[in-house]
């Protein structure tokens, strides 16, 4: 008997973690476990037990990354050039205060 255990572990909803490919009743995406995985170099098990997900869901997630490899990629590099964009338009008051002189050559986080 051939089961499509994918489809059992993935689901996409529209307007849904923005209609990305996820674990079945979480908020978690494919991405998030290739980027846990591939990059940062955690275990499967370790992926589970730190989201509590089964190794199915996790393993689910991997392959159909590895069968969606171009799309997920692109949807990550996608995602990656969104932070960027908008860490340079919106600085953080903190960066902002550090880079401002001061009126005495005082320690501007200090004051």
């Amino acid at each position: 008997m051939k089961t499509e255990t994918a489809s059992q572990h993935i689901e996409v909803t529209p307007g849904v973690c923005g209609g990305k490919p996820r674990i079945t009743g979480h908020r978690i995406t494919v991405a998030n476990i290739v980027i846990w995985h591939e990059r940062l170099g955690k275990s499967a098990d370790e992926i589970a037990t730190e989201y509590d997900l089964t190794l199915s869901d996790v393993y689910a997630a991997l392959a159909f990354y590895f069968d969606n490899r171009e799309a997920i990629d692109e949807s990550i590099a996608m995602s990656k050039a969104l932070v960027a964009n908008l860490r340079k338009k919106n600085v953080s008051q903190l960066a902002k205060r550090i880079q401002e002189p001061t009126s005495h050559g005082e320690d501007p986080v200090l004051h």
